[in-house]
């Protein structure tokens, strides 16, 4: 599904990202590790043509990411709160990106139903603009509105930061049931590594830049991290 070649990205004469070869299957639950500037979020951005690479390249099911815009219609992220638009309310905003992916509102409501949970009362119907969200809330429709469409790639950057451990359980069921469809891929980036752990069959380790690890989720994986991490 996502192929990467000789990609590495530099910034003011230090590489941040320095990738050889990396294939993520079509239905893998991916989970991507590192400390801060390891390069998971520079590796992210490339994923999504948000910056350019300074070598190589990658590919999303046979197409070049970098020239060619037709991975958009199948792949969806949330990065941070700059992908949300304040402006509008939670509902506004899922009805906008049910538009962008040729969903009507009926479909989208319908869709937001099976989320009932997971928003616990705090998202729909408060009257709200997503501006005026807390950080939590903030992401749980970033999430969500991820999800839209049946995309064939989703991207999360730390999707369990600012979440409440209930919201995070709930989380951790979602991607669980997804993953196990097989027909999305699903890349997600952690400083957690226990819910990494939970949701991920393959892990990846980034230590600046460069994968030192790659791993086949087992019943020793979190013990293998803590190891590596605790060095």
């Amino acid at each position: 599904m996502i192929q990467v070649e000789n990609l590495t990205k530099t910034y003011g004469g230090t590489t941040v990202l320095n990738i050889a070869h990396l294939e993520i299957p079509k239905g893998e639950s991916f989970g991507l590790v590192g400390n801060n500037g390891a390069g998971k979020t520079t590796f992210f951005s490339l994923l999504l043509d948000l910056i350019s690479p300074d070598t190589g390249k990658i590919t999303s099911n046979n197409i070049h990411i970098s020239s060619d815009e037709g991975w958009k219609p199948f792949t969806t992220a949330f990065i941070d709160e700059t992908f949300l638009i304040g402006y509008l309310t939670p509902e506004e905003y899922f009805y906008f990106i049910g538009e962008l992916r040729g969903r009507k509102k009926a479909e989208v409501d319908e869709f937001l139903l099976r989320f009932t949970e997971f928003f616990n009362g705090e998202v729909l119907n408060g009257k709200k603009y997503l501006r005026d969200l807390s950080k939590g809330n903030s992401k749980k429709v970033g999430i969500v509105a991820a999800l839209i469409g049946e995309p064939q790639v989703v991207i999360l950057d730390e999707p369990f930061a600012n979440l409440d451990p209930t919201t995070q359980f709930r989380l951790k069921k979602i991607i669980r049931e997804i993953a196990a469809t097989k027909e999305t891929t699903i890349l997600v980036s952690s400083h957690d590594l226990q819910h990494t752990v939970e949701i991920s069959n393959r892990i990846v380790v980034l230590e600046k830049g460069e994968i030192v690890k790659d791993i086949q989720t087992t019943h020793e994986t979190m013990q293998e991290l803590e190891t590596f991490f605790a060095v």
